[in-house]
């Protein structure tokens, strides 16, 4: 026991962010491994505790401070065996059927428990240390600017996004620009983009978030005017009718469902937006449209159907921006494991050609023809003379 209680105490004296315990003693013992991963939120670590059986999986949360008796316990009466990971070792530890306790301790490049270093060597954006209050309240950060161990993932993503709305802006010298957000919602992603535009690219931002909710709107200007973001304001509205008498330089709509993403970008066009940065989400238009004689194989199965209709929705949105002047393309911000929404259409205006214009509107009327595509975006902008 007290050979036990030392390798234990061994462990912990460095912070484990994954625990294994196996090789039960006997048949009798209920679960077959026990997992504990740190996590942490705004007040504190703590760790998930996930139980396996056969067919299910128990979970668990307990403080960090009684990991260690939590331990001691699973493994003085049922289990064998222990493997622990920090961020500089990987420990094993075993137990004898007579009680004697092996420790191993080898050095750890940590890859296979928390991929913190391969994200510490990227040169982000948003960099780990940067007080940055949104990202505080999201609990992405620890006050001090750490990236929480539990959220890298959420970290990555966020960057992800900035990088993408980053590398459109930096080709131009902005000084201020106008940005419309739709559907902003309480997502905190607004406030990182204009966190991004004022303190770290200096620009002279007006920025309007616009939602449905009432409640969502009350909130956001509330946060808005902790964070003091001056020119960062929300409004109630509804993307099929907003409208906007001055300039706009650049519109944003993420997870508009099905055709609110539409006229989202069919007002971006109407303003003459320099910029658009969209994430359809939802899209249903096609799905419910789409058939085929001589296609059939793409209608006959209802996931194949659901899936190529999405791609189909974002190509022709993107073929009319693009017959409409600008420079588009769809890129991946999320990686597809963590959601399959995970396209973004980026658009700038730009010199695009009047064979490159004609070719990407032809393709667009020849998926319309040949699946009996009746395209919201298409209409919007036929109504208007713009097709």
């Amino acid at each position: 026991m007290d050979d036990l209680k030392k390798a234990v105490n061994e462990i912990l004296e460095e912070e484990i962010i994954k625990i294994v315990i196996s090789n039960k003693m006997n048949k009798d013992v209920k679960y077959n491994k026990i997992t504990f991963i740190l996590k942490e939120n705004k007040e504190k670590q703590y760790y998930q505790i996930e139980k396996y059986t056969d067919k299910q999986v128990f979970h668990e949360n307990i403080d960090a401070d009684i990991l260690k008796e939590k331990l001691i316990e699973y493994l003085q009466e049922n289990y064998k065996q222990l493997s622990a990971w920090s961020n500089l070792h990987i420990f094993d530890l075993k137990m004898s059927k007579k009680g004697k306790v092996f420790l191993g301790k080898k050095k750890s490049d940590n890859t296979k428990v928390v991929n913190k270093s391969h994200n510490k060597e990227k040169n982000y954006i948003l960099k780990e240390g940067m007080i940055i209050e949104p990202l505080i309240d999201l609990g992405v950060f620890t006050k001090e600017g750490k990236v929480i161990n539990s959220k890298y993932d959420k970290y990555k993503q966020i960057n992800r996004f900035i990088e993408i709305i980053d590398d459109e802006v930096k080709k131009n010298d902005f000084k201020e620009l106008t940005i419309l957000d739709f559907g902003c919602g309480k997502s905190y992603l607004t406030f990182i983009v204009y966190y991004y535009f004022v303190k770290i690219k200096k620009i002279n931002v007006k920025m309007i978030g616009l939602d449905l909710k009432e409640d969502v709107i009350k909130s956001c200007n509330e946060i808005a005017k902790k964070y003091n973001y001056e020119n960062l304001h929300f409004e109630i509205g509804d993307i099929n009718g907003f409208r906007y008498n001055n300039n706009v330089d650049m519109v944003i709509t993420l997870h508009a469902c099905d055709t609110a993403t539409d006229y989202a970008l069919y007002n971006a066009i109407k303003w003459n937006s320099k910029m658009i940065f969209s994430v359809p989400c939802c899209q249903h238009e096609f799905n419910d449209q789409m058939k085929s004689e001589s296609l059939s194989i793409l209608t006959k199965y209802g996931i194949v159907q659901e899936r190529v209709a999405a791609l189909m929705t974002d190509a022709v949105r993107a073929n009319l921006l693009e017959y409409l002047g600008y420079k588009t393309q769809l890129l991946e911000f999320i990686d597809i494991s963590h959601s399959p929404k995970n396209i973004l259409i980026r658009a700038a205006r730009g010199n695009v050609s009047k064979d490159r214009r004609e070719k990407a509107l032809a393709e667009v009327q020849a998926l319309i023809k040949q699946f009996n595509f009746n395209p919201t975006l298409f209409k919007l902008l036929k109504e208007d003379s713009l097709i």
